[in-house]
Formats: structure tokens, sequence, C-alpha cells
């Protein structure tokens, strides 16, 4: 009861942070080092806040130093908020967006509300994605019966001929070709989507194994790619044949997948509009975030989201590049 009251302040308190520079600092403060101030280069707790000699008040860089490294830190140090010149205030607050809003929050709307450049907003929300995407292949491995399935974002591919027209005859593949998006949930559990190159029958089976614990069931449709996976499973594997309009057969169903799918589009669709290959899976990690955290409170997810931004770092060249 104590716990859910502490997180429902922190979504009344979320306006006066938004709207406070030192208010939104002693908040990342106290979330991110959890009430015990720690030096971000040595993780030593031997440290002290700087403050103003001649007013006496915290120094306005909100600088810390540590008594054993004797090095300067603030708590943007170690996160993805470090080297932004973009105060504290606006980071809460979209980070508070991205954390409570079912699609999403575009950087069109957190460049009007903070007003900020569009720049800005795109490569401060790109970091607050990454900050919500998990290590690749990380945590533990999902059990019971485990769905998979696949779908496709983006446009229509148009005809070849057009694009060759525009691009010259040297152009081999359509650029608005759709991309594969392929996705392991665990039945009444967590989610984990994952951008892929094709797929072909290794690439899912690949993905699969390295994922689902070998004593799971897998579910699928009736795809010829998940053919033989239930040799790696001892639950084995079971299917539906949606071409024969069969949804549920026994335990096999795709249908929590399929959901999760449906969410991620009408996001993509409804808020973001064009999304670039070479970003999706930023964008696909921030979905599964909130789809891993949605039997939390948004306080909950807020702050969960807050800790999560610790050593994450996404620099301008990884970000450009995709990584």
């Amino acid at each position: 009861m104590k716990r859910n009251m502490e997180q429902s302040e922190v979504i009344e308190e979320m306006p006066a942070i938004c709207a406070d520079e030192l208010a939104a600092v002693e908040f990342f403060e106290n979330k991110i080092w959890n009430g015990t101030p720690r030096c971000a280069h040595c993780e030593s707790t031997n440290v002290y806040m700087m403050r103003d000699a001649k007013i006496g008040q915290r120094n306005n860089r909100f600088l810390w130093r540590c008594h054993d490294c004797k090095k300067q830190f603030t708590v943007r140090v170690g996160t993805v908020f470090e080297e932004s010149r973009i105060p504290l205030r606006h980071w809460a607050y979209a980070t508070w967006r991205a954390a409570t809003s079912k699609k999403g929050v575009s950087a069109l709307e957190i460049q009007r509300q903070c007003q900020i450049s569009y720049p800005s907003a795109l490569f401060l929300m790109h970091r607050i994605r990454h900050a919500m995407t998990p290590e690749k292949n990380g945590g533990e491995k999902f059990k019971g019966i485990v769905e998979a399935d696949e779908t496709y974002i983006g446009g229509k591919p148009r005809q070849l001929k057009f694009v060759r027209r525009r691009q010259g005859p040297r152009a081999k593949d359509d650029p608005t070709a759709k991309t594969p998006v392929f996705a392991m949930v665990e039945r009444g559990g967590r989610i984990q989507r994952d951008v892929i190159a094709d797929v072909s029958s290794k690439t899912v089976k690949e993905a699969i194994r390295q994922r689902v614990c070998p004593s799971a069931t897998i579910s699928t449709d009736e795809c010829n790619h998940y053919r033989g996976i239930g040799q790696y499973f001892a639950g084995g594997h079971v299917s539906v044949h949606h071409g024969i309009k069969q949804y549920v057969n026994g335990v096999a169903s795709t249908n929590t997948a399929e959901s999760s799918f449906a969410l991620l589009k009408r996001g993509l669709h409804g808020i973001y509009h064009s999304v670039s290959k070479k970003h999706l899976h930023r964008y696909v990690g921030e979905f599964d975030f909130r789809w891993n955290t949605r039997k939390m409170n948004d306080g909950d997810r807020t702050v969960a989201l807050v800790q999560g931004t610790q050593g994450k770092r996404l620099d301008y060249k990884r970000l450009i590049q995709g990584e």
C-alpha cells in the first residue's frame, strides 16, 4: 500500500517537476541513486554537494564532488542524459509522456510543448527509446507457452520499374518494401520483438532457440518456416491454421502476438505516421517496454524508465548509423 502511495505521488508531482529545473534534478537524483548519492565515476558514496560560496545554494550546474576520486559529476553522467544541454525538466516531461502514453508520443509534440528545436526533440526521444530497449538477448529466457509470429511494417511496395525510372537502371531493390518484425510472447508474460532481415526458417528458428527455454511449448501459425521447431523444445510445437480460419486449437494460438502487433501498428500509423527502417528497432523497443510493464501503474512505469536510463549511452554517431 505504501509503495502504491509513493508512486501515485510521483504522478501528482510530475507537473511541478516538469516546470522547475531544481525539482527535476532532485527527482532524477532520488530515483536514479535511490536516495543515496554516489559517484558516477567510482561508485563511492563518499560525496558532497557543491554549493555557490556567495549565496550558499546549490551550484548552478548541480555538481557533486567525490572525496575518493576527487572528480566532479552530476546525475546526468552515466545515463542517456549525459552531454545533453537540454534542461532536465524537459527530459522529465518527455520521460513521463513516453512511459504513460499508450501509443507513444511524437517528437513534434515534445518540440511544441517544451519549446525546443525538432532535431533536439527527436534526439531526446531516440535516447529515451534507447533506455526503454532491453539488452539484446538479455534477461531470463521465456518459459511456458511461447507464441511466435511475424508481421510486416511499411507501405505497399511500388513497382520496381518506377523505382528504376527515378533512381536509374542500377536500382535493384525496392526501398519501400515492407520490413519484417518477429515477435516472441510468453503467454501472460513478457514480449520481445526484433526487426529481422528475413523470415527464413534459419533466421526464425535461431531467434526462438536463443530466447526460449528448452522446456517451453512453441505456439505458431501454419507457416512453413516453423516446421521442425518442436524438436528443440520439451513441450513441442503446436499450431493453428489461419488459412481455414482456425484461430484457436487447444492451447495453440497466436492471438496475443497479433494483439501486440495491432497496438504497434496503431501507434506507428496514428502517432508517428512514418518510421524509417533504420530506426524501426527503437520504436519496437519502446512498445515492448510498455507491454512488459503493462501491469504497473503510471508512476511505477515512469520510475522504471528513469532507472533504466543508467548505463546507457546513445551518441549522435550511433544514432545516424541506426545502431
